[in-house]
């Protein structure tokens, strides 16, 4: 894919790279895959990227690699930057709460550094 982006990805801290090393090459490659969709579709499918229910403005990146599945948190800071925030191994059906606190945790103190600039 070499398409203009339309937004730019970008890791908040560094909770995404954490996660990331520890995934297998293939994982990874799965993860940059999806983040390229991201950048690159006006319109960016469900099955990519889907909003949390009960959050105001935190979403979820959708990871699938045969039966196994994984999540990194985001949200948009303006239109077109998206901040990569924790992610995790889906093991269940819900996503843990403990999860989507930590993101919203990280949501917030970005927003409030954000503000102190």
């Amino acid at each position: 894919m070499n398409e203009k982006k339309l937004r730019t990805v970008i890791e908040y801290e560094n909770h995404f790279s954490d996660f990331l090393k520890l995934q297998s090459d293939k994982v990874q490659n799965k993860i940059f895959k999806i983040i390229e969709i991201i950048e690159i579709l006006e319109f960016i499918p469900e099955q990519y990227l889907k909003s949390i229910k009960g959050t105001k403005g935190l979403y979820e990146v959708r990871i699938r690699l045969g039966s196994n599945i994984w999540r990194v948190f985001c949200f948009f800071d303006n239109e077109y930057l998206v901040i990569l925030l924790s992610g995790f191994a889906k093991k269940s059906q819900r996503t843990p709460q403990r999860e989507i606190e930590k993101a919203e945790r990280l949501m917030k103190k970005y927003h409030s550094e954000k503000t102190k600039k």
